[in-house]
């Protein structure tokens, strides 16, 4: 990690989103141990728990969660464990994505009621739910931190069915940080450029996109994670209290581009 970490010492978070060491759930987690705070860890299934159970270990994390939210109950099975080990919550990390892959390939006319509804439920509607299991343990507080990208505002090429469904999601974090802002609980987007992760590999034509965005982003570079989970960071300590409702761009300027 480059520079000096914010101060979360005290501050306790819960991650969702880890998939492997590329994740960008994993890049903030490092970060945000690295600045103080204790870390809840979450992994998706029995498949995921050997890639994910290591990388918590080397948090420092004692509590690693199975954590499908698209499975009945354990969303919910998660926040209650947080609960019962630490009575409060001060951040969540939501990183979770996903769209069936012929939704997400084809064209957005194209695109099956059925894959729509699974993409809005997992990438949009759990961040929501998310932000109610969260609300009871942010009794002083807190920040809720999602992931988009730059396709919810602007067309971009094969980004397909995912651009509506960010969309949602950063207008979810608006309508969220209003109706939380009396709580002194804060909502946050973190829109990275594109970054090579799993998830984004699997985007069509994946590479040319990555170049595109060299050529083309003011800085001519391509976000880490370490760039990423300083932003996240931040917006997690206590100096980001007057910020919310943002998306945060994390893009070296590509946004800014025509």
């Amino acid at each position: 990690m480059n520079g000096a970490p914010v101060n979360l010492n005290g501050k306790r978070g819960l991650i969702l989103g880890i998939a492997n060491e590329e994740s960008i759930a994993y890049g903030c987690a490092r970060v945000m141990r690295a600045c103080g705070a204790e870390l809840a860890i979450t992994y998706q299934n029995d498949k995921a728990e050997p890639h994910v159970r290591p990388l918590a270990e080397s948090l420092g994390s004692s509590l690693v969660l199975p954590c499908d939210v698209r499975e009945a109950g354990q969303l919910e099975a998660a926040f209650d464990a947080v609960r019962t080990a630490w009575d409060k919550l001060d951040f969540v990390i939501h990183s979770i994505a996903y769209a069936p892959h012929a939704d997400l390939q084809g064209r957005v006319v194209d695109c099956s009621a059925d894959g729509f509804a699974i993409a809005m439920d997992v990438s949009c509607h759990s961040f929501i739910r998310c932000a109610r299991l969260a609300e009871p343990l942010m009794a002083n507080g807190g920040s809720l931190l999602t992931v988009s990208f730059h396709g919810s505002q602007k067309v971009v090429p094969n980004y397909n069915l995912m651009g509506p469904v960010k969309a949602a999601l950063e207008a979810s974090v608006r309508y969220m940080a209003a109706e939380l802002g009396d709580r002194r609980i804060r909502v946050h987007a973190l829109s990275p450029g594109r970054i090579g992760t799993r998830a984004a590999s699997g985007l069509a034509h994946f590479d040319q996109l990555l170049g595109d965005v060299w050529a083309r982003a003011p800085q001519h570079m391509l976000a880490r994670l370490d760039d990423i989970g300083n932003v996240a960071a931040f917006l997690a300590s206590d100096g980001a209290r007057m910020l919310t409702g943002n998306v945060e761009y994390v893009d070296g300027g590509f946004h800014v581009m025509g």
